[in-house]
């Protein structure tokens, strides 16, 4: 039953983590500050410093976790539809908290939502497409 639980929740997990850790929790406006800071700088061959942020972190996570996503929803498995549902209430959540919480407006949060919502399209894109090819109408009914 693991496998029904969407993985793009640990990101936004995190995120709420880092967001109920400020000051005003919730209510705080300064997610934008947290999510900007740097928490360690890369040397590069440049002689730059790039400096990664948690905003940084939070969406190479939410990439990675999407790219996994995408795989999962290519099998034909039962726990896949309790995945996409459950992808969908997670999209309604992230949706709510970026309205309605000022510490979510920001544009990692938003970004991490579209993930979500690009989670949910392609898995019923592809539970879809699956469940036609699967289909066999026969030749006279085209």
């Amino acid at each position: 039953m693991f496998a029904a639980v969407p993985l793009l929740a640990l990101p936004v997990l995190a995120y709420n983590l880092a967001a109920l850790t400020l000051a005003g929790g919730f209510h705080s406006q300064e997610a934008s500050i947290r999510m900007s800071e740097p928490i360690f700088s890369v040397a590069m061959n440049t002689g730059v410093a790039w400096p990664v942020t948690l905003g940084d972190v939070l969406l190479l996570v939410g990439l990675v976790v999407l790219f996994i996503e995408l795989l999962k929803s290519t099998t034909s498995r039962r726990t896949v539809i309790v995945n996409h549902a459950l992808s969908m209430l997670l999209f309604v959540g992230c949706v709510v908290e970026f309205l309605l919480a000022p510490a979510f407006a920001t544009s990692t949060f938003f970004l991490l939502t579209v993930m979500v919502l690009l989670d949910v399209l392609a898995g019923f894109i592809v539970t879809i497409a699956a469940a036609r090819r699967d289909v066999d109408f026969g030749p006279d009914a085209l």
